[in-house]
């Protein structure tokens, strides 16, 4: 029991963390790159974890974890490659539209989780699940428009649904090595996917900035990357994947009151109809997720 509490406790935890991703690079995408932007978001959060893991090594009890082998080689890769396009899309869509619009559309992720878990690792998806997914896309949906009476797509937000859907891959390839060591994990995704954004950054003729910036960056990944996933991981051990997303659908509508609140923003109304739709269909998430991990 206590374990559980424990886990529930680093899947809320998570969930804030990350949540002040995006109204942080919002504000840091004015002096840094997008694509530069995302590389150093998760080099952050791989060298961030990797001294984080060996001072408390020094200083802490050593608890022997299970390391990653061949056996997930292929999970591994492709972890690695979706967190290189992920953030690259997100960053880009970021520019274009405002922090709460991408901060709020970032539920689609549980959307596309779900979807592939389905058609390619054969999940069952309940009748509730299915209703809940139809109301986060129809939120989604009405995001994806610039404004009211308009018909315009706004690409920022199918950048950012871009990086949903990257991320739903991701999450369930994460899921078939989330039993070994969640350090490893967040070590290698960050320093291998950041050097991946990097070398992209640099293809494109991006430029480095200021060392400030960059120290500022580097912090932003490792909290809102690098210690939120750890805890994401560690959370699914205990608690199961179902639980930990649940508890981790809180994080957009933390993110919308901190992209209100640091930036001013001040969404049209499509923003607060898509907020209402949204609400509705990650309740029906979570009931559905708490309930059939119960079942379990």
């Amino acid at each position: 029991m206590n374990k559980k509490i424990i886990a529930s406790a680093a899947a809320f935890l998570a969930a804030a963390l990350y949540a002040i991703n995006i109204p942080f690079s919002k504000l840091l995408t004015e002096y840094v790159s997008p694509t530069m932007m995302a590389g150093l978001l998760y080099l952050g959060a791989g060298v961030g974890m990797l001294l984080y893991t060996s001072v408390s090594g020094l200083f802490g009890k050593k608890v022997v974890k299970e390391p990653l082998t061949k056996k997930e080689l292929p999970y591994t890769i492709a972890m690695v490659v979706l967190d290189i396009f992920a953030p690259i899309l997100l960053m880009n869509g970021l520019v274009i539209t405002s922090s709460a619009n991408a901060t709020l559309l970032n539920n689609f992720e549980i959307v596309a989780t779900s979807i592939i878990a389905l058609v390619i690792f054969k999940e069952v998806v309940s009748k509730r699940l299915w209703i809940a997914i139809a109301l986060v896309t129809l939120s989604s949906v009405i995001l994806t428009f610039e404004g009211a009476g308009s018909f315009n797509f706004n690409i920022g937000s199918l950048l950012v649904l871009g990086a949903t859907i990257c991320w739903g891959f991701e999450n369930n390839c994460t899921n078939k090595i989330s039993n070994k060591s969640s350090e490893e994990i967040v070590t290698i995704k960050g320093i291998f996917s950041g050097l991946g954004s990097l070398i992209a950054a640099f293809i494109i003729g991006e430029q480095l900035p200021g060392l400030l910036y960059i120290a500022c960056v580097l912090i932003l990944g490792f909290v809102s990357y690098g210690l939120s996933i750890n805890f994401y991981i560690s959370a699914q051990k205990h608690i199961g994947a179902a639980k930990t997303s649940a508890y981790y659908a809180v994080a957009p509508f933390l993110g919308v009151v901190f992209s209100l609140i640091l930036l001013g923003e001040r969404p049209g109304i499509q923003f607060y109809v898509a907020l209402v739709v949204m609400i509705l269909g990650t309740i029906m998430i979570v009931r559905d997720t708490l309930s059939s991990s119960d079942d379990l």
